[in-house]
C-alpha cells in the first residue's frame, strides 16, 4: 500500500497543477459550483458509507472519508474544467459527463480495486452511473441557479 499511498496523494495533487491554465475569471465563476458539488459528495460519502454502497480501504485518518483525495483532486478540479467547456450547452454537458463518468466507473474503479483503494459493495457499476448522472444534473441546476441569482446579466453590466 506504500506505493498506493503515493498514487493517491498524486491523484489529489496533480489536478491542481492545471488550475493556472483554467484562468482566474473561469475559476471564480465556477468555484461555487465546484464547492457545492464537493460538499454534496461529502454528504453522499457519509450516506454511502452507512448504506455500504462502496468501501474505501484507504483512510486519510480515522473518521475521515476515504474518498477525500478524489473529492479534493479530480472531482473538484474536473468540475471546473467540465463547466468551463460545457456550461451553457446542456447536451454537450451531459455527453461529456457520461463519457468522463463512464471512464471513471468502468476503468478507474477497476484500477482502484487493483491497488486496494476502493471497491463497490452494494452498488453495481450501472447503479453508480445513475448516481453520477443525477449528481451532474444537480450540479448543472445549481450553477444555473447561482448565475441567475448572483451573476449580473449582460444587459445590466453593459454601458
Amino acid at each position: 500500500m506504500k506505493n498506493s499511498n503515493r498514487l493517491i496523494v498524486l491523484m489529489a495533487v496533480l489536478p491542481w497543477l492545471t488550475i493556472p491554465l483554467i484562468g482566474a475569471k473561469t475559476f471564480k465563476r465556477y468555484l461555487p459550483g465546484s464547492m457545492f458539488i464537493s460538499i454534496f459528495l461529502l454528504a453522499e460519502g457519509r450516506f454511502a458509507e452507512k448504506k455500504k454502497w462502496w468501501w474505501f480501504h484507504y483512510s486519510v485518518k480515522p473518521n475521515v472519508l476515504g474518498e477525500i483525495p478524489l473529492i479534493i483532486g479530480p472531482f473538484f478540479v474536473g468540475t471546473l474544467w467540465i463547466l468551463k467547456y460545457t456550461f451553457g450547452n446542456f447536451n454537450v454537458y451531459v455527453v461529456i459527463n457520461l463519457i468522463v463518468d463512464s471512464i471513471f466507473i468502468y476503468m478507474g474503479l477497476n484500477w482502484f480495486k487493483k491497488i486496494g483503494y476502493a471497491t463497490l459493495v452494494r452498488l453495481t457499476k450501472y447503479q453508480l452511473s445513475i448516481v453520477f448522472l443525477v449528481k451532474s444534473f444537480v450540479l448543472y441546476g445549481f450553477q444555473l441557479l447561482y448565475e441567475k441569482i448572483f451573476v449580473p446579466s449582460s444587459s445590466t453590466t453593459s454601458k
